[in-house]
């Protein structure tokens, strides 16, 4: 099987097609709908298509594969066949654009896997009285907010949809905090890891964590642009109020980017660490042989003298000979490794 690419995504859309055209993709998850219609004093929940009753709507929907469906919904609601090309083709980058009666904004909410780590696209759609969410696959960060809409005493009852939208937008902002707090682990483990000792898996861990900084980053400086230009939006979609919390929302972005280059930097660094680091393993081992040669060479000097084939040498005949010679040898080891000892050459700093 080929093995799949980690950075490109693939385009549904044929280069050079009709603009407005989309096609649902027949192998993505399975289309689930499901709506919460709330009120100050009460909340209905319905699995379908539900457009009928007073208050707010939300409408999320799970899976992209029924055109069917996707269509119903687009008719419905009157949603730009541009912006459903965009909600099915899911290479999209963060971004806000206004339509006649609705604002469609486009997120990359994180979702952390077993071996890595991606993003899906999350597309929403901000109308009067209603809020539409588009995700790939079902699962999502989404649950403090349908807990919010469920609680009888929670403000979220009484705000509008805008309010509703900015509480998925910040939900899906904020679901990057814990992510790059246990990135932030990762990296303090390996970089303790990589100072003390030097192993070949841990340049494939630090190219590991370097793409996930890299997926997320290319998440988050566009979701930065997204919150500047809905603060700049006149067009009266949020009210001064919500606008009060899209403000603090775009200040957690800019948090999340600092984070994000702190630890691109610390990452880079480790590669740096992990070679010398490396070469410093290397050093210590030649180090090691250097002076173990050291002390061999005059004791190999000393039996090649004497085992030189020649008749005249006083010292083979001698009775104590060998003892001497040996004790010689000895002494010359000994004398050379108190030396190193005293240049610090054996691990001890010299006094």
């Amino acid at each position: 099987m080929a093995r799949p690419s980690r950075y490109a995504r693939k385009r549904r859309n044929t280069p050079g097609s009709p603009p407005g055209r989309w096609v649902a993709d027949p192998a993505a998850s399975e289309t689930r709908l499901h709506t919460i219609r709330y009120a100050p004093d009460s909340v209905i929940e319905t699995d379908g298509l539900e457009t009928g009753g007073g208050g707010t709507a939300w409408l999320n929907i799970d899976g992209l594969r029924d055109q069917a469906q996707l269509a119903r919904i687009a008719e419905t609601f009157g949603l730009h066949p541009l912006a459903m090309e965009d909600v099915v083709n899911l290479h999209q980058r963060p971004k806000a654009e206004d339509y006649r009666d609705h604002l469609f904004v486009v997120l990359r909410m994180p979702r952390p896997r077993a071996e890595g780590f991606s993003t899906e696209q999350v597309s929403l759609f901000l109308g009067r009285d209603h809020v539409l969410t588009f995700q790939e696959d079902p699962g999502d960060v989404f649950d403090p907010v349908r807990a919010r809409l469920r609680n009888p005493q929670s403000p979220i009852r009484g705000r509008g949809a805008d309010y509703l939208a900015y509480a998925l937008i910040d939900a899906i902002t904020d679901a990057y905090f814990p992510v790059l707090e246990a990135m932030g682990e990762r990296i303090e483990e390996l970089e303790d890891a990589v100072v003390s000792r030097a192993d070949p898996d841990q340049i494939a861990r630090i190219h590991a964590i370097k793409h996930d900084l890299r997926t997320i980053r290319s998440a988050l400086w566009p979701l930065r642009d997204l919150m500047s230009a809905l603060l700049r939006d006149d067009s009266g979609r949020f009210s001064e109020q919500t606008r009060l919390y899209l403000r603090d929302c775009h200040d957690h972005t800019f948090q999340l980017i600092d984070m994000v280059e702190t630890y691109r930097e610390i990452v880079s660094g480790l590669v740096d660490i992990h070679l010398s680091t490396q070469a410093n393993q290397t050093n210590e081992v030649m180090r090691v042989l250097t002076l173990i040669a050291t002390v061999f060479i005059p004791l190999t000097f000393v039996v090649g003298v004497y085992g030189m084939n020649f008749d005249v040498m006083p010292e083979l005949h001698w009775r104590w000979g060998y003892p001497v010679v040996m004790a010689l040898m000895g002494a010359i080891a000994v004398g050379l490794a108190l030396w190193f000892r005293h240049k610090g050459w054996l691990g001890r700093s010299r006094r």
